[in-house]
Formats: structure tokens, sequence, C-alpha cells
């Protein structure tokens, strides 16, 4: 098992995750960010630090859908070891529904 990061996190960004992950295996988007699947080792202290509830476990029925997605732009996105500065606008976007279809981009984020 792993973590994996869902739609819930694009557009908020508030990396507190980022700050409690003892293998620096989130790896940031424009937008979002995502989990390494062979880097996380399924300690699990970053899902209840997510404030809009976007990690969950890849064999949760919502996570199995995110696995592939967190596999593949964590091999292109930069890897991220500190948390920055959420999104002013972040709270707006927190409780959004269908944020991928709207919001989602591939562009890799800044990194740390």
């Amino acid at each position: 098992m792993t973590y994996v990061v869902t739609e819930a996190c694009i557009k908020c960004k508030y990396m507190d995750c980022v700050e409690v992950c003892p293998v620096d295996c989130f790896y940031e988007g424009e937008n979002m960010l995502v989990i390494h699947p062979d880097e996380c080792i399924d300690c699990g202290v970053c899902e209840p630090e997510c404030p809009p509830e976007a990690i969950v476990p890849d064999n949760d029925a919502e996570g199995e859908k995110w696995l592939e997605l967190n596999r593949e732009y964590s091999e292109t996105w930069p890897n991220i070891a500190r948390k920055g500065e959420a999104p002013a606008d972040a709270d707006q976007y927190r409780d959004e529904s269908g944020k991928y279809e709207k919001y989602f981009s591939a562009e890799p984020g800044e990194g740390s």
C-alpha cells in the first residue's frame, strides 16, 4: 500500500503534508502535489495533516483512480522537501468538486 494525492489538492496545495513526510516523497506540480508511490513508506503521517483531505491510501476506492497520475507526475515534477506557501485563494477551492477537469495543470511546480 502507498498513499496518493487526489483532486482535492488541486488549487489548494497547502503543503502541510510535506512538512511531516519522513522520506520526502512529495513532488510539486503547478497547482497540486503528488506522492511517488515507490518512495512512500506507508507511514500515513501525511494523511491527517491535509486540510482538504486529499491524501488517501491507494487501496481506497478513491485512491485507486489517482495512483497512476501520482506515479506519472512524480517522475517528472520536482521533489519538494519543505512546506511552501499555499495559494492565496486556496480556501476558495477547498470544498469544490470536479477540480481535475476544471483546473488540473501538468506543468511542474518550483520544487524545493
